[in-house]
């Protein structure tokens, strides 16, 4: 069956969440913490996290499905010293709050070295993976890193780059990574034809191994192939477009795994999209 759904608000609380995923079509989904734009965290509401574990098991979503995103202002690459010291602060916290919530895997940004260089920005990231998950060893979470977009001075926009920080690090066995298709996309892994697939597929298995994929971000691109703008659109409306989804879909490697929305809107256009890949994926076994 295929795993489905869309990146979900948690203002009415985490224990509606399950219950909208599934109206809305899906049977997994993807949620904040706490406010992504805040260094702020907030402590999670004991009532609220029975509420959302009783909801889970009710509904049948597995909560290894389910992905938990990091705030947006974190940067472990940062060589500015209270960002990167906040972030590991934060990411702490979180890893905590995602485990508590009995959720198995946590998804953050490598980060952006601030034109300080990608060595630099690489060796900062492996030595906040170190301190985090010195604090964190006890939980069962596992920690991906998605691909980015090329742009600025993001670190992982190429596998290979991820697959560095993997294998470099101490704590490999608990990291891997989440596959971003607008992202992939705006740094030159085009997905529209079944070759340029079958690349990415071999790319990631030289660099880290297949094993280590474990989530996909299903998004559009509102650019071309390689424009680095990192701008999501709803599925097959966008330059990856119907074709592109029926191509990349059309791999086991992809889709068996959880397939989750990022792309504009709210409920009712994530609803939209769900349906649209469904369609896709159906069309695909005729």
């Amino acid at each position: 069956m295929l795993k489905i759904g869309a990146h979900m608000k948690i203002s009415k609380g985490f224990s509606k969440v399950p219950e909208v995923t599934i109206n809305i079509g899906g049977n997994t989904f993807q949620i904040f913490t706490h406010s992504p734009r805040v260094w702020r965290i907030t402590k999670l509401k004991e009532n609220d996290v029975k509420g959302f574990k009783e909801n889970m098991n009710k509904l049948n979503i597995n909560f290894e499905d389910v992905l938990v995103h990091s705030s947006y202002l974190i940067n472990l690459a940062s060589p500015k010293e209270d960002v990167w010291e906040k972030s590991i602060k934060t990411m702490i916290e979180e890893i905590k709050a995602t485990n508590d919530l009995g959720i198995i895997h946590y998804n953050f940004h490598p980060g952006s070295h601030l034109n300080e260089g990608e060595e630099f920005g690489i060796n900062r990231i492996l030595k906040a993976l170190d301190l985090i998950f010195k604090e964190v060893e006890a939980t069962n979470v596992i920690v991906l890193l998605e691909n980015v977009a090329k742009k600025g001075s993001n670190i992982g926009y190429s596998m290979e780059q991820l697959g560095k920080i993997i294998n470099t690090s101490y704590w490999k066995e608990r990291l891997g990574i989440t596959y971003d298709t607008c992202h992939g996309f705006d740094s030159n892994y085009d997905i529209r034809e079944k070759d340029d697939v079958k690349r990415l597929i071999n790319d990631i298995e030289r660099n880290m191994g297949l094993e280590k994929l474990k989530m996909i971000h299903l998004n559009d691109s509102k650019y071309e192939v390689g424009a680095g703008k990192d701008r999501h659109e709803f599925i097959a409306k966008g330059y990856i477009g119907r074709k592109g989804f029926e191509t990349f879909l059309s791999f086991n490697e992809f889709n068996k795994l959880p397939l989750l929305l990022e792309t504009p809107g709210d409920d009712p256009e994530h609803s939209q999209d769900i349906k649209t890949i469904k369609e896709i994926f159906e069309g695909l076994k005729k």
